[in-house]
């Protein structure tokens, strides 16, 4: 049976993350207080903003970035779109 969590940025109880995804008082707040849900929303996410910014994730300021994206999505009022994305139409 899965672990559940009270889901920080869903608000429910849902499963969580198998494991912490960083080895980091960051990522041990993520697995205790974000579901599996809401991890495979900020992954998209982020690969939105790796994408639209054009971002080099090996460099410091483009991983600083992306922590501080993280924390708005998971925690924060949400992080906002890049002003020139447009959503791909289905």
């Amino acid at each position: 049976m899965s672990r559940m969590v009270k889901c920080a940025k869903l608000g429910k109880e849902l499963p969580g993350l198998d494991e912490p995804p960083f080895d980091t008082p960051l990522g041990q707040k993520i697995y205790e207080t974000i579901s599996a849900e809401a991890w495979r929303m900020w992954s998209e996410h982020s690969k939105m903003l790796l994408n639209e910014y054009r971002l080099q994730p090996w460099k410091p300021e483009a991983q600083q970035f992306l922590v501080e994206q993280m924390e708005q999505y998971l925690f924060g009022p949400g992080a906002e779109l890049p002003k020139e994305y447009v959503p791909p139409t289905q």
